[in-house]
């Protein structure tokens, strides 16, 4: 069994082993959402199954659990469907057959709730997830990463990305730390994230599937690569030395993540000032987003691909001129040739 927890009981799992992910040392939870659940579907028998699931920590198989239960088959797996309907468990490889668009697809990532839509863990969750190693050990560690104790609002924002989002220990505090390293740059030595900005990005990882350490630690080094083109693109556009406000960061980190060259992001600049006359920054992105979009990210590109429609330039001109001149020259032959079999008049 693999040693990551969850409480929310909303992870996918093969049905032979029902992968929770809770040490054996741990408390159970049944969490806000699940329990939503299992009161919405009205199903008895299923929140009695999902009950033994968390007994079992997940390491046990179907007719363990089954025997536990005392169930015949048929109530087994009526219950273990309605789990498979409500997300509660996956069933991969189980003969409870799910469709392959689902199994398919991730799950869909909300937004960042508000504060006042955030699962609703009481001081006894939090009491109870604190007792289990790894959350304990992932709280102190953020502790001193941001040089401060987690007030009771911020385990519960932690308790979310860890329990309602699934991050594990080792990305969120790969993520803790990248939302410092950020914010350090933005406002200077001294200064730390927020939980609610660390939540924020949370979101944002799980959206793109950042769930692994590796995954995570490859997005930071491409982060890094284009933060560090940020100076350069600032000269690029006349702005001198200053360091960018986090909406122009924003703009520029999406501009070098797409691949321009620095004289396709000059092209670009020189369009906007002539058209607007000063920078403006949604115009100039609407005109690299067109150009990103046509594939064009160089000068050469661009000056060929990009022509109001689709007018050649001189040397296609000259080779299409060519062309429809040999065209004429060979229908001529061909109709010379008839004439002389007076296959036409």
């Amino acid at each position: 069994m693999e040693g990551r927890k969850s409480l929310s009981g909303k992870e996918e799992s093969a049905i032979s082993e029902y992968i929770l992910r809770l040490p054996e040392e741990e408390s159970i939870i049944l969490s806000g959402p699940a329990a939503k659940r299992l009161i919405r579907c009205g199903d008895g028998d299923a929140a009695l199954l999902y009950i033994a699931v968390l007994k079992n920590r997940g390491g046990a198989d179907d007719e363990k659990v089954r025997a536990q239960l005392g169930w015949e088959p048929e109530r087994f797996q009526c219950a273990l469907h309605t789990l498979s309907q409500q997300g509660l468990v996956a069933l991969p490889g189980s003969n409870i057959q799910r469709s392959v668009q689902a199994a398919a697809s991730p799950p869909a990532v909300p937004s960042p709730p508000a504060a006042d839509a955030r699962p609703e863990y009481t001081r006894a969750d939090m009491v109870r997830a604190l007792e289990g190693a790894e959350f304990a050990s992932l709280t102190g560690a953020v502790e001193e990463k941001l040089g401060k104790k987690l007030t009771t609002p911020d385990l519960a924002i932690l308790l979310g990305l860890y329990d309602q989002l699934g991050l594990p220990p080792d990305v969120i505090f790969l993520l803790v730390g990248f939302c410092g390293e950020r914010t350090v740059h933005r406002y200077g030595p001294g200064r730390k994230p927020t939980l609610r900005q660390i939540e924020k990005e949370g979101y944002i990882w799980a959206r793109l599937g950042l769930m692994t350490q590796e995954s995570a630690a490859a997005y930071i080094r491409r982060y890094q690569r284009s933060r560090e083109a940020l100076p350069r693109m600032m000269r690029l556009l006349r702005l001198g030395d200053r360091t960018p406000s986090p909406s122009e960061e924003k703009y520029l980190m999406n501009w070098e993540g797409m691949g321009f060259d620095d004289k396709a992001i000059e092209l670009a600049y020189d369009k906007t000032v002539v058209k607007c006359k000063e920078l403006k920054w949604a115009y100039m992105n609407k005109i690299l987003m067109s150009w990103h979009e046509k594939g064009l990210h160089s000068v050469e590109q661009i000056q060929s691909g990009d022509r109001p429609g689709g007018r050649k330039g001189p040397s296609e001109r000259q080779e299409a001129g060519r062309s429809a001149r040999e065209d004429i020259a060979r229908m001529e032959k061909y109709l010379q040739r008839l004439r002389q079999e007076g296959g036409t008049d």
